[in-house]
């Protein structure tokens, strides 16, 4: 009986536990629901074998052949919609029943759409090399120059910066293509441009960076230095937002120079007068400080950047307005730059085939009064700064107070005491007309005037000097007050007139383009002075700053003016065949005011071909590459950066006068004499390479080799016995390399996102030929030879230092200059059993072997760390700043391990002046140029939807951001690096120090 109750218990609970779980399952059923919904592409297809599947469960199913599914889910639940080659999409399920999908590609840059130069296409139909920077990075970091960004992001192109506001970067793309300038071409809305001083970072939408010669024949003779094309922003069709962007920080010298202090510099300069033969003591009574010049002219600065805007849109109408502030101290006190700028751009569409536009851009700027750092670096760390007495600047010792002033003289004495002012406008105005169908016709008439002013005073000076005996010590270096006035005008008009074809028929696309274009160049500048005379000084008062002031017989004036013109037709074919085969042609004639004759015109040209190998059907069944692209380009481009905007018809330098009855006439010669055949420079250029995405398109790679050779450099032709020389297309310079990009970008759980990208740049510069044979352009250590990389370092090379009299007896004779033990030995370079002239030779090469960037974000959620790091590997370091012996400076810490007897050193020479075998160009001044920088960190948080909702916000981000926090170096000044002219760069003359800033910053939009 009671196992028979037991056993009766037992199913009841059994009963009881069944019936319960049904109970759960449909109280579960019932808070499901069907969702259903249909899957496309970008173009609307529909895409069947979609995984979609609810996160955190086994709960999925697949799209059918129609695109379309159906799944059982709750309110709440995460919906995963996955497909090979799209970017995964997450919904989460709130009272939708029906739920369609749009998949976009995960590689959007194949289909996304790039400026190529008189218009635009798919990245994928290309078959040349263009980079992209999009508007977003560029806003997201403050940077008031928004190329400086590309440093260490692109393959290809080399940006020095400077740490000076407002400065350009030396931007080289592919290699220096010439002895007269390696600027490349800037585009910033369809107007040509040497600068973009005038744009907000925040205005710009895109900055494409072109490359290739298939790419870059379309600009012609403007084309051979790479082009910058920048797209700024506009409202986006059917929305209007307000965008507010601001961020604060501070700046500061991380890489000071090592000098000796007061006591050191003491124990150095007492050793030096004894080697100069000096036995009487210096009598330091009155220098006993020890100041840190440095520390006295440097200071923590403040940058902030301001924008808002506004952008709306309708059906016929978008509209964009924004205005910025920019205020940036330099590293120098009482530096600074205050910049106002505004952009304005608005469209109307007249029908669906009519619209018409304009954009304007100005700005007007106070550059500020900038100072350089080498009296810093050059004054004596035992003179006092100011003496309280008699309120004035201390002045240095009598060993160098010739040749240098007390550096706060020009820091805080004479600060703000140049008073420059800038403006500029540049805008366009444009129609478009689309007609039967397939063509489009754009006109277009842009206009950029800059207008500069400057006036500067000039103060009397005076020191308080404790050497003056028997007078009030008070030593007045300058003693006449003066003031200067300059203003220039430049003005640049072009106008464009398009005629684009394009069309689908079956497998075949094509893309024609036609069009003729001008540009009109001319710049006008005029300058003053005025000192006091025999009359009262001038106030120092900027009020009084003005050419009407100071004495009439003492004014000087100079002036300046040119004026160029161009007219070019241009032609390009874009062919696309089953979206396999790719075809790019283009042609462009340009001619110029320039030159003479038939000269006057010239052709440009370009090829380019590819190859979408991953579309091919052999391709189909293989499962590591999602797209491989194989591509390659020839052409020949312009360039028209000569040093002068009237090659043909020379400037006329002053010459001996002649006397006709009792008037005086001034002689003049030209100051060459060119070629009746000069033409502008050409660049034969060719590239071969490839583009890839493997691995469910998580990777893409690229790979490039270039090659270039720049024919008919326009080079000087020394003339014979002091005859006028001569200017002929007499040169070539080759550039080759390979560049290497790379990108990774994936998810952990649905939370953690990340990517990791970098960048290698491989670069061979070669002078081929210039002018006559042996012919060389120097400047300073630099020089341009055949035979050699451009700006290369020329000098002797040191053999180590001379310890004894019996080595210098041993050694080969030197022909150059007496040498004596603790002298730099040079090496005998031509074996000839001497030291002379022609053992001078190679020592350091500017131009880096390679350059390189690596890239690395994070994300979880809402939060966001970015990090952007970049290097130089391979180039030399002129240090020309402590190269001199025509005055005693402070010493460089590393002279404290100078040769002070047999066996102290075999690098630092002995310590005198006196000694001129050792100021000699040698690479005892060369530093290794390599160097490796932390770029940027960014940490950063996006506001919540939920957060954003409740404050009636679009969005907002804040962010903390570092530049240039850490940079691994060897050479010893301020910083690796050092830009400069296309002949002459990476010469240290103790160039301005690139700052790490510290900043936080916001982007709010509504």
């Amino acid at each position: 009986m009671k196992n028979y109750k037991q056993k009766q218990l037992s199913l009841k609970l059994r009963v009881f536990a069944v019936c319960f779980l049904l109970l759960l399952s449909s109280v579960s059923l019932w808070a499901q629901q069907q969702v259903s919904g249909t899957i496309t592409d970008e173009a609307g297809v529909t895409l069947p074998g979609v995984s979609v599947r609810i996160i955190n469960t086994t709960n999925g199913v697949i799209s059918d052949t129609d695109g379309k599914y159906v799944i059982r889910a709750k309110s709440g639940d995460v919906l995963e919609f996955s497909y090979m080659g799209m970017a995964t999409q997450n919904v989460t399920l709130k009272d939708q029943v029906v739920i369609n999908i749009r998949m976009k590609e995960e590689s959007h840059v194949l289909t996304e759409t790039v400026i190529i130069g008189y218009g635009s296409a798919k990245k994928r139909d290309l078959t040349g090399s263009i980079a992209t920077v999009s508007g977003t990075d560029i806003t997201n970091k403050p940077m008031t120059n928004p190329t400086a960004l590309m440093q260490g992001k692109v393959a290809g192109v080399q940006v020095t910066n400077s740490g000076k506001p407002g400065a350009d970067p030396d931007i080289r793309i592919r290699g220096t293509n010439s002895i007269n300038g390696a600027k490349p071409l800037y585009i910033v809305d369809g107007l040509f441009n040497d600068n973009i001083n005038f744009l907000n970072p925040a205005d710009v939408e895109s900055m494409e960076i072109l490359k290739d010669p298939s790419s870059l024949a379309i600009f012609g003779v403007r084309g051979a230095n790479g082009v910058i094309i920048i797209t700024t922003k506009q409202a986006k069709q059917g929305s209007t937002i307000v965008n507010v962007n601001s961020s604060i920080g501070l700046k500061r010298v991380v890489n000071k120079i090592k000098l000796t202090n007061a006591a050191q510099f003491k124990e150095l300069y007492n050793e030096q007068l004894i080697n100069q033969g000096v036995n009487v003591p210096y009598d330091y009574t009155h220098w006993q400080a020890d100041t840190d010049w440095q520390d006295e002219i440097f200071q923590t600065g403040l940058v902030t950047q301001n924008n808002i805007s506004i952008a709306g849109s309708g059906n016929k109408n978008k509209f964009y307005m924004s205005i910025g502030y920019i205020y940036e101290e330099g590293m120098i006190k009482n530096e600074k730059l205050n910049k106002v700028s505004i952009s304005v751009n608005d469209e109307y569409k007249v029908s669906d085939a009519l619209k018409f536009g304009f954009q304007f851009n100005g700005y007007k700027a106070n550059p500020g009064d900038f100072k350089d750092v080498s009296a810093a670096l050059k004054a004596a760390p035992i003179a006092p700064v100011y003496n309280e007495e008699y309120q004035l600047y201390h002045t240095l010792p009598d060993f160098q107070r010739a040749q240098l002033h007390n550096p706060m003289i020009n820091v805080e004495y004479k600060a703000n005491m140049n008073r420059p002012v800038e403006y500029r406008a540049v805008g366009n105005i444009y129609g478009e007309l689309d007609f039967l169908k397939y063509f489009n016709l754009r006109a277009a008439f842009s206009a950029d005037y800059g207008f500069n002013q400057s006036r500067s005073y000039g103060v009397i000076t005076a020191f308080y000097n404790p050497d003056m005996v028997g007078v009030v010590p008070i030593d007045s270096m300058s003693k006449l007050s003066s003031v200067t006035q300059s203003q220039n005008i430049y003005t640049k008009i072009q106008s464009d007139y398009l005629l684009t074809y394009q069309q689908r028929i079956n497998d075949h696309s094509i893309t024609a383009t036609a069009g003729f274009t001008t540009y009109y160049n001319s710049y006008s500048g005029i300058d003053g002075g005025r000192n006091q005379g025999s009359g009262d000084p001038v106030p120092n008062d900027p009020r009084f700053w003005y050419l009407s002031m100071g004495d009439p017989a003492t004014a000087t004036n100079g002036s300046g003016q040119w004026e160029t013109s161009t007219m070019s037709y241009l032609v390009r074919g874009l062919y696309n065949y089953k979206n396999r085969y790719l075809l790019n042609a283009s042609f462009r004639r340009d001619g110029t005011s320039a030159f003479l004759g038939s000269n006057k015109w010239q052709n440009f040209g370009a090829i380019g071909a590819g190859w979408i190998v991953s579309e091919e059907g052999f391709m189909k069944n293989q499962h590591m590459f999602d797209y491989l692209k194989v591509k390659g380009s020839w052409g020949i481009l312009g360039n028209q950066n000569t040093g002068s905007q009237y090659p043909a018809y020379p400037n006329l330098n002053s010459s001996s006068s002649a006397v006709f009855g009792n008037g005086i006439i001034p002689g003049y010669t030209p100051a060459y004499l060119p070629d009746p055949d000069l033409k502008w420079e050409t660049v034969h250029a060719w590239e071969a390479g490839f583009e890839a995405q493997l691995i469910s398109n998580h990777l893409r790679l690229e790979a490039n080799y270039y090659h270039k050779l720049t024919k008919d450099l326009l080079t000087t032709v020394p003339g014979i016995a002091g005859a006028t020389p001569g200017l002929g297309n007499l040169g070539e310079i080759q550039n080759k390399g390979v560049e290497l990009s790379a990108n990774w970008n994936g998810s952990i759980g649905k939370d953690w996102r990340y990517s990791i990208s970098g960048n290698l740049t491989t670069l061979n510069n070669k002078v081929k030929s210039l002018s006559t044979e042996g012919y060389a352009i120097i400047t300073g250590p630099a020089r341009v030879t055949a035979g050699y990389p451009i700006g290369y370092f020329y000098g002797y090379k040191s053999g180590g230092i001379y310890q004894t009299q019996t080595e210098i007896q041993q050694s080969p004779v030197s022909k150059i200059g007496t040498v004596e033990v603790g002298d730099i030995k040079y090496t005998d370079v031509d074996g000839d059993g001497e030291i002379t002239e022609d053992d001078r030779t190679i020592i350091g090469n500017p131009t880096p072997d390679f350059t390189y960037g690596l890239s690395l974000s994070i994300s979880y959620r809402n939060v966001d760390l970015s990090v952007d790091m970049m290097g130089v590997y391979g180039n030399e370091i002129y240090k020309a700043w402590n190269q001199n012996n025509y005055a005693q400076f402070n010493y460089q810490i590393e002279r404290m391990d100078r040769w002070h007897g047999v066996g102290t050193s075999n690098w630092e020479p002995i310590l005198s002046t006196a000694r001129s075998n050792n100021y000699k160009d040698s690479d005892y001044y060369i530093e290794d140029g390599s160097f490796f920088r932390i770029r940027n960190i960014q940490l950063g948080y996006n506001v919540s939807d939920r957060l954003l909702n409740a404050l009636s916000l679009k969005g907002l981000r804040l962010y903390l951001n570092v530049q240039n926090p850490v940079t691994f170096k060897k050479s010893t000044g301020y910083t690796p690096e050092i830009g400069g002219s296309a002949i002459a760069f990476g010469v240290d003359n103790g160039t301005y120090p690139i700052p790490a800033v510290y900043s936080f910053g916001f982007n709010l939009s509504f």
